[in-house]
């Protein structure tokens, strides 16, 4: 399928088809919502549904990685130092966009939460690795990778963790963790 990203018809196809999957996604399961419900709400036909997408797994994915993820991404590339601040703020987009899905798409949320969480995750990961690299000589590559790993999967994990499991508000509950994250487990050592 080549696209042309010149020919605004194809653009606007796609946003409709785009938009109606994430309306139908408020209201029904992700697994019950059939390309036929996608293209009555679209009022396109199949063809065209199919020119655009494989299927309604391909279509979730492009709505994740091309109108709700990219926000998040946003601001968690808007930094380029790993300090307080910058893992503060990622916390709160991460929650935030976490909130915000779950309340718009409440009912296909438990489907888009493993794909949410891996791109989350890798983008978190190719961020940190980044900026590691560029600031910490003396460590090999696969040093560095290891504590992007590391600090990606723990600030997601915390973001899960304070969802369902916390009644502090966020920025109390991130700032709770943080000598843990800056200091890392020689902070478990002192009194």
């Amino acid at each position: 399928m080549i696209e042309s990203k010149l020919d605004p018809r194809i653009v606007r196809t796609r946003k409709l088809i785009m938009d109606s999957f994430i309306r139908l996604s408020r209201i029904k399961e992700f697994n019950s919502i059939t390309i036929k419900d996608i293209t009555d709400e679209a009022t396109v036909n199949r063809a065209t549904f199919y020119y655009h997408f494989t299927d309604k797994y391909e279509l979730l994915e492009r709505v994740l990685n091309e109108d709700m993820i990219p926000k998040v991404i946003g601001q968690i590339n808007d930094h380029n130092e790993i300090n307080e601040e910058t893992i503060t703020r990622i916390f709160i987009s991460i929650t935030d966009f976490q909130s915000s899905i779950k309340t718009q798409c409440m009912k296909s949320f438990e489907s888009f939460k493993s794909n949410i969480e891996t791109i989350i995750k890798k983008e978190m990961e190719q961020f940190f690795y980044k900026v590691l690299l560029e600031k910490r000589s003396g460590y090999s590559e696969e040093e560095l990778k290891i504590a992007a790993v590391m600090l990606s999967w723990g600030i997601y994990g915390a973001t899960i963790n304070w969802q369902y499991h916390s009644n502090t508000p966020k920025e109390a509950y991130i700032k709770k963790a943080m000598p843990f994250i800056t200091q890392g487990i020689g902070f478990l050592g002192k009194s």
